[in-house]
């Protein structure tokens, strides 16, 4: 990140970090995603909801924060560590009595169309997630917009990125950006084909991220531009962004011409596409490896080229 340096974070009981990036808005860091927390007089605005097991470290942690109640918790995706929180959260809150939230015993839960979908599935007899952790608010069009803490909140749906679910939460006088699993500064980004992402989708919505931040310019103005809070990972701004959007499509462009070529994917695993970047972003064990993120952009590839 090429802005100023941030305040130390705070260690919160629990383990999580918590960092102040802007005088009203936070950072929590260890409870599985990076959790995004807006506060002023109408209360605490949450982005993601971390999870299940740090849940109740999380709620305290924002109790720290401010005396004010949680009024909203907003997915950025499905993923359980993103949404693993959302129940313990929504009872810890409250509704907003003023616009009549559809969650009168707590805070709202806004996502997607596509999260609710994801999470009420069943697996056997029983949903993924219990009824108390799913959205109470949904939507399925391109912006959600709503307006807390005298300032404008746009959620943005990013379809067929990492998931079909994902989702951009821009605080907009606040100038911050929770980005989701869609930027993950760890590794390479997962794409979730078998929930709908997509390699393509995933550069779009880089790109559109790209398009959201401004440029820190701190030699000119003195003034650091637009702070991007990755699914995982540092905080970031613009440039910190573009690298990895450059990282991704570099890699998507290799493996293309290897199809375009007419290798196997065993061919195209072997070519090595993503030589040059496996030192950063590469796993060669874990959940999410180099080898499973090579795979998930020749599939993608395929599937997109398919009439």
């Amino acid at each position: 990140m090429r802005l100023g340096a941030q305040a130390a974070p705070a260690v919160a009981p629990g383990g999580l970090e918590v960092l102040e990036v802007r005088p009203n808005f936070f950072l929590l860091a260890g409870a599985g995603g990076s959790i995004g927390v807006q506060v002023g007089e109408d209360g605490a605005v949450v982005v993601d909801a971390g999870s299940a097991a740090s849940a109740a470290a999380v709620v305290d942690a924002i109790k720290r924060i401010t005396p004010k109640p949680i009024r909203y918790v907003i997915d950025t995706g499905p993923d359980a560590d993103h949404v693993g929180g959302n129940e313990v959260l929504a009872k810890a809150g409250e509704a907003d009595i003023r616009s009549g939230r559809r969650n009168p015993m707590g805070a709202a839960i806004l996502a997607a169309e596509g999260v609710l979908r994801h999470m009420s599935s069943t697996s056997g007899s029983a949903p993924a997630y219990p009824a108390g952790a799913w959205p109470t608010e949904t939507f399925h069009y391109a912006r959600k917009y709503m307006y807390w803490n005298g300032e404008a909140i746009e959620v943005l749906h990013q379809p067929a990125a990492h998931t079909d679910s994902d989702v951009f939460v821009f605080f907009r006088r606040s100038d911050v950006v929770v980005a989701g699993d869609v930027l993950d500064t760890r590794q390479f980004p997962v794409i979730d084909l078998e929930r709908g992402g997509s390699i393509q989708g995933e550069i779009a919505a880089l790109n559109r991220l790209v398009e959201l931040a401004v440029p820190s310019v701190p030699i000119v103005a003195r003034e650091a531009g637009t702070l991007v809070i990755p699914g995982h990972g540092r905080l970031c701004d613009q440039y910190d962004v573009i690298e990895y959007r450059d990282m991704v499509t570099i890699v998507r462009d290799r493996v293309r011409e290897l199809i375009d070529a007419g290798r196997s994917l065993e061919q195209v695993k072997a070519a090595n596409p993503a030589k040059g970047y496996t030192g950063r972003y590469g796993n060669s064990g874990g959940v999410w490896t180099t080898d499973r993120f090579v795979e998930a952009v020749y599939r993608s590839l395929v599937k997109e080229a398919k009439p």
